[in-house]
């Protein structure tokens, strides 16, 4: 059975590739999120992923934001 830092890990690592995947930094993230009316900096988005500690709202904003319509959370 997953801890919770398996969970947070894995929602961390998709969030990180579906960044990776498109190219998108976190500065580029800040002015997307700006874009759909999110505020946040770079600094915070840089701690919320490193501790995979975030919202299921903060995630799919970011998802949004990043033009992200679907999500394979396993390959299993």
């Amino acid at each position: 059975m997953k801890e919770q830092a398996d969970w947070e890990n894995q929602v961390k690592g998709l969030l990180k590739a579906e960044l990776k995947k498109r190219g998108v930094t976190y500065a580029q993230l800040v002015d997307k999120l700006a874009e759909i009316g999110v505020s946040e900096t770079e600094p915070n988005i840089r701690n919320k992923l490193a501790r995979g500690k975030f919202t299921a709202v903060f995630l799919v904003q970011c998802l949004s934001a990043i033009g992200c319509s679907s999500l394979l959370l396993s390959a299993d």
